[in-house]
């Protein structure tokens, strides 16, 4: 799983890190703004073509997209299907 994570955070940091912005794994991505409900819906887009899953909206909360590795777990469990 930590390769996945990586390719989230890479993804995170590029998308939506501003200069001087620290994200790591646990870093809260929702909940601190970093990240807002149109960005959840892109990041959530991009990780269904990479990962050539569906991640049905009921499982995409905020609390699912909170960070990092939150983010890579929710993947995993569609991966594993």
């Amino acid at each position: 799983m930590s390769d996945l994570r990586e390719i989230i955070l890479e993804y995170v940091i590029d998308e939506y890190a501003g200069e001087g912005d620290t994200i790591t794994y646990d870093t809260p991505l929702l909940s601190s703004g970093l990240v807002d409900s149109f960005s959840m819906i892109s990041l959530k887009r991009f990780l269904e073509m990479k990962y050539q899953i569906s991640i049905p909206d009921e499982a995409a909360t905020p609390e699912a997209f909170d960070s990092v590795t939150k983010i890579a777990e929710l993947v995993q469990r569609f991966i594993q299907q």
